[in-house]
């Protein structure tokens, strides 16, 4: 997947094990997708019980149950085998049937599709994004879309423990990772600016703002499953950022509770 119909190609390091570490902190700490916000999105694209859904990049499987939950068919998809096998296990103990694969962006399985609905909960950056919406342009049936998930952290005082945990990645290097680096980029392109250039440019947002408790358990664990401070990145140092990060944080809030204010979102995209 080299070239994409803007006629460029972004040049990503693709590491398959990026978040190997990453798995017994991803499901139980990263923010999940409501249902209602799945629901909104099952309406916007006019989906069925039995329809065919792609759920590319799966991780432990937070958005394929959330879909199979529903009635659909989903194909779910990871570079990571132990987050395929943690989906697999989640998948059971939610009483639902995903049907699990070991693949990617890069290396996508042989003989899927077509798709009502393509998701991506949190992964469309590590791709050749490009290249990726041109080989979906071929996997998604006619009327079908792509359905980019994620979560907005509002900028409001209750979310200063963000800013807390962002200040003791930047002093481990978080700042450094290449993704964080094109970010910061004259020339970054956003998924926005990819989808418009591609098939899939008739764009649609639909966002649920919630608000919840967080305690200092619940930051460090979000921290270990960022790739950018997980076990994995930060090796013999995991130890030293855990103890700097409860520290600060015991400054901020000393009951060692608080609050998260977001916005789970998906952004549609659709044929014209």
């Amino acid at each position: 997947m080299e070239q994409g119909n803007s006629g460029m190609s972004e040049a990503k390091t693709y590491d398959p094990r990026r978040f190997r570490t990453a798995v017994p902190y991803y499901a139980r700490y990263r923010l999940g997708y409501p249902e209602s916000l799945i629901r909104l999105v099952v309406a916007a694209t006019g989906l069925k019980p039995g329809d065919a859904v792609l759920d590319l990049g799966c991780g432990p499987g937070l958005l394929a149950i959330a879909f199979a939950k529903i009635g659909m068919h989903v194909i779910a998809v990871d570079p990571e085998p132990d987050m395929v096998a943690a989906a697999g296990e989640a998948a059971r103990e939610a009483g639902v049937t995903l049907d699990l694969h070991q693949g990617s962006s890069f290396d996508m399985p042989k003989g899927i599709g077509p798709f009502k609905l393509v998701t991506m909960g949190r992964s469309f950056h590590w791709m050749d994004r490009a290249a990726t919406l041109s080989v979906l342009n071929d996997m998604v049936a006619p009327g079908g879309a792509v359905a980019l998930f994620g979560d907005e952290r509002i900028q409001t005082a209750e979310n200063r423990w963000r800013q807390v945990l962002r200040d003791i990645g930047n002093h481990y290097g978080s700042e450094e990772e290449s993704h964080r680096r094109e970010r910061r980029s004259p020339d970054f392109r956003s998924h926005e600016s990819f989808l418009l250039r591609s098939a899939f440019s008739q764009l649609e947002r639909i966002g649920i703002v919630i608000e919840r408790t967080r305690t200092v358990d619940d930051i460090v664990g979000f921290a270990f499953s960022l790739s950018v401070s997980s076990h994995e990145k930060l090796g013999e140092r995991a130890g030293a950022f855990e103890k700097d990060l409860r520290e600060s944080l015991a400054a901020l809030s000393p009951d060692g509770r608080f609050t998260e204010i977001a916005e789970p979102s998906a952004l549609i995209a659709k044929r014209p």
